[in-house]
């Protein structure tokens, strides 16, 4: 099994922003607490609107919220 191209900070992000719920984001940007549930867990990659309003909500640039790795799988 492959690892997400896409990972995140937002568990860690939430909790040093007052130990942030996950309800409490999903207000936030306009989603449900299950979207960032997944976002969260890398089950589910955001649209580029919900990354940029996450992003806001933690006042930092998106490159620090979100990483992308794209696949190299060289050992093939």
């Amino acid at each position: 099994m492959s690892k997400p191209a896409i990972s995140n900070a937002i568990r860690t992000l939430r909790f040093l922003n007052g130990e942030m719920t996950q309800k409490q984001l999903a207000e936030l940007i306009g989603v449900t607490r299950q979207t960032v549930m997944a976002i969260e867990s890398n089950k589910y990659s955001p649209t580029l609107e919900v990354a940029f309003k996450i992003a806001e909500v933690f006042e930092l640039p998106l490159d620090q919220v979100f990483s992308y790795h794209p696949e190299s799988d060289t050992n093939s």
